[in-house]
C-alpha cells in the first residue's frame, strides 16, 4: 500500500483560508515573506495567522534570497516550523540558513530540462527537502505562484538523496494524475486553488486535498 501524501497549500493570507486548509487536513501551510507576491505577509497578519494555525498544521515561510534580517524577523513572528527558499540560494546559503535557525530548509528547484533535475544532488546534505516547480520565464517578476508546471515525466520515479516534493501548477483537477506520473510524496499547490491572484478559493481548497489523497 502507498504511504500518503503530504500536502501544502502555499500562499495562504487570511483566517478563512487557513481554516479551510486546517479542515481538508493538509500538512503544511506556506507563509510568503516576498513584497512582489501577491500572496506577501506583514509580520503583524503572518503572526496573527501562526496563533491561529498553532498545533494545528505546519506553518513554511517562504523566502526568495532574503537576508538573515528579514528571515529571523519572520520566523520569530510567524514561529515557522521550516524555511522555503525560492530564489538563487546556494547550497552553502542554505546550509548557513539551516545552521543559524535550526529549523528545517526546502529548496525550490525550477524544472524545464533533464538537466535541471540533475542538480539537485548538489543540495544533498544542505537541505531536508527539495520542491521540484516549473521555471519561470526570464522577466517574471517573482520566481513561482503563476499556475506554470513542468513536464511530470523529467521527475517520474525520481530516486534521489533528498526528500522531495512536487510543486508548479498543481490543481484540484490535475493533481492526481500529477501523483500517478511522479509518484511524489508532497504536492504543493498555492494559484491552483486560488479565485484570483492572492485569493485562496475555500471550496478548491478541499478539493484539492480530496483529489490528492484520493
Amino acid at each position: 500500500m502507498s504511504s500518503p501524501v503530504t500536502i501544502k497549500i502555499c500562499g495562504l493570507t487570511d483566517a478563512e483560508a487557513l481554516d479551510a486548509a486546517i479542515r481538508a487536513r493538509a500538512d503544511h501551510t506556506g507563509f510568503v515573506f516576498f513584497p512582489p507576491s501577491p500572496r506577501n505577509l506583514s509580520l503583524r497578519d503572518a503572526a496573527a495567522l501562526a496563533d491561529r494555525a498553532e498545533g494545528r498544521i505546519g506553518r513554511v515561510g517562504l523566502f526568495v534570497d532574503a537576508d538573515d534580517r528579514m528571515i529571523a524577523e519572520a520566523v520569530t513572528a510567524a514561529r515557522l516550523d521550516a524555511l522555503q527558499l525560492h530564489g538563487d540560494e546556494t547550497p552553502q546559503r542554505a546550509a548557513q540558513l539551516k545552521a543559524r535557525f535550526g529549523l528545517p530548509v526546502w529548496k525550490a528547484v525550477p524544472v524545464s530540462v533533464r538537466e535541471d533535475v540533475a542538480k539537485v544532488e548538489h543540495y544533498a546534505g544542505a537541505v531536508d527537502l527539495i520542491l521540484f516547480d516549473a521555471k519561470t520565464p526570464k522577466d517574471a517578476l517573482r520566481p513561482g505562484g503563476m499556475g506554470l508546471s513542468f513536464d511530470w515525466s523529467l521527475i517520474a520515479g525520481w530516486k534521489g538523496s533528498v526528500a522531495w516534493g512536487l510543486a508548479g501548477g498543481l490543481t484540484p483537477e490535475n493533481v492526481s494524475e500529477a501523483l500517478r506520473l511522479t509518484g511524489a510524496p508532497l504536492v504543493d499547490t498555492s494559484s491552483g486553488v486560488e479565485s484570483a491572484p492572492g485569493r485562496k478559493d475555500v471550496s478548491r481548497i478541499a478539493a484539492f486535498c480530496a483529489a490528492a489523497r484520493a
